[in-house]
């Protein structure tokens, strides 16, 4: 019986401590849904966007002394960047579309730099698609980073040391697999020339994968494609 006693203030401890590391009743939202549909400006106007992610290099090396030099600086450091995010129609896309917001503010255009590093195009993609989104600048371009963060892109081709010829499908195939749930008719990679450009990847407006069978159908027809290395750091 002493010892019974002697335990009891130990087991009373111990009830409470497991108490406590019961499960909550309360309702825990998921980690991945809390940046949900809820958080996303849905646009309008349109049916789906096309998340364009350009081989910076590939542009910068066949655009030559036409291309951008901000992009395309000596350093040139720059992998996989935001082309654009473009509203869609199953068929078809709006562009150029009317809008009352007036040039794009300078603060607003450096806080995308690290992931569209040129002015010239950020003020391009937002009057000839983000216009089109019925959507703010702000709204625009919030999302367009959203649908960025959604993507990962494969480790091979977040850096390149040197040149890489690459077959088109083998690239499709490794953002794939890097992302689980988006379809194999949902994404599509294109070529400029005799280099890898593109990536193109169709997102619903709340920024789910889905398919897009139109887009899928422009898919690079090269046997192999070129992807120049990045540079710097």
């Amino acid at each position: 019986m002493h010892a019974l006693h002697r335990f009891a203030p130990v087991a009373a401890v111990l009830s409470l401590l497991l108490a406590g590391c019961e499960p909550s009743t309360e309702t825990t939202q998921p980690a991945e849904t809390r940046n949900s549909a809820a958080a996303i400006p849905l646009g309008t106007g349109f049916d789906f966007y096309v998340l364009a992610l350009s081989w910076s290099p590939s542009y910068c090396e066949s655009e030559g002394e036409d291309a951008n030099q901000q992009q395309c600086q000596a350093a040139r450091p720059y992998a996989f960047i935001v082309h654009g995010l473009w509203p869609q129609f199953e068929r078809g896309y709006p562009e150029d579309c009317p809008t009352d917001a007036p040039s794009m503010p300078s603060d607003l255009v450096r806080t995308l730099y690290d992931m569209m590093p040129s002015a010239g195009l950020i003020r391009h993609e937002w009057k000839t698609h983000g216009a089109c989104s019925g959507l703010s600048q702000e709204d625009y371009f919030s999302t367009l980073r959203a649908a960025r963060e959604q993507v990962q892109i494969p480790e091979q081709f977040q850096h390149l040391e040197d040149y890489l010829t690459v077959i088109p499908s083998d690239v499709e195939t490794a953002f794939l697999k890097a992302n689980a749930s988006m379809p194999g008719d949902g994404i599509a990679v294109t070529c400029n020339k005799r280099y890898l450009s593109e990536v193109r990847i169709c997102l619903t407006k709340d920024l789910k994968f889905r398919s897009c069978p139109e887009v899928d159908r422009r898919d690079c027809q090269l046997d192999t494609a070129v992807m120049p290395p990045t540079r710097g750091g």
